[in-house]
Formats: structure tokens, sequence, C-alpha cells
């Protein structure tokens, strides 16, 4: 059950997995959301400025491995309430953990949410309505 109304309410995904964007554009989609997905930098902020998000759904490690870190710090500057969501293989690919317990790493990382992939669809939504719930 949808709890949230999701009326007008904008998303913007942001990985390089092409196979994450579809698969979670289709969902959000499916719940209400308007949803605009960017596979770089790039492309990420050009959505950024037209599609003005509520939330932000990032992957931490594209093109460049810092490049999540560089477009949170972007968004936080040019929206300081934005909720970001960044969703990372860090660990399973570097054996790194990062923690969003931990404030700071959530504050170096700009990002109010950090979860780990593989992620569950419903996870992730029930972690985007959580922070659009708290805005």
């Amino acid at each position: 059950m949808n709890t949230l109304k999701t009326n007008g309410t904008k998303i913007l995904l942001v990985d390089d997995d092409t196979d994450f964007l579809v698969q979670n554009e289709f969902r959000f989609q499916a719940e209400g959301y308007a949803v605009r997905t960017a596979t770089n930098m790039e492309i990420a902020r050009k959505a950024f400025s037209e599609h003005n998000p509520d939330v932000v759904v990032l992957d931490l490690m594209m093109e460049e491995k810092d490049a999540g870190i560089v477009l949170s710090h972007h968004f936080r500057r040019e929206k300081p309430s934005l909720p970001i969501v960044m969703v990372t293989g860090i660990t399973r690919e570097t054996g790194m953990i990062i923690d969003s317990s931990n404030t700071e790493e959530r504050s170096w990382l700009k990002a109010n949410k950090i979860l780990p992939k593989p992620i569950r669809f419903e996870q992730l939504k029930r972690e985007v309505e959580i922070l659009l719930a708290a805005k």
C-alpha cells in the first residue's frame, strides 16, 4: 500500500548501470513518481537543473570513482534540503565499508542515507519515502 501521496513528487535516479535505472524508473513510475534518469555526471547535472527533483537516488561510483560524491556536493549546494539516497557497490567491489549511521560519513558524502547494492526496490522505496516524509 502506498501511504505517501506521490503525485507530482519528482525523483532523479543517477547510475551508470542502465539495468538499475530501467528497473527502478519503471517501479517508481508505477508508484506515481515523476522520474528522470541519468547515466553520468553531465547528464545528471542537466537533469537536476531541468527536473528540480524532490529526491535524488545516486550511485557513488560511476565514470569517475568519486562521481557520486562530486554530484552530491553539487546538488546539496544548489538545494540544501534535498534528500539524497546514495546507493553503492563499493563494499562488494573494494571491501571498503561506508555506514550511513555514521554522522561523519554522511557529512562528507552529503547523503542522507547510504545503501548497499544490490538493493531491493521495496527497501529503496521505503528509504525514499522516509526522507520525503521528514522533509
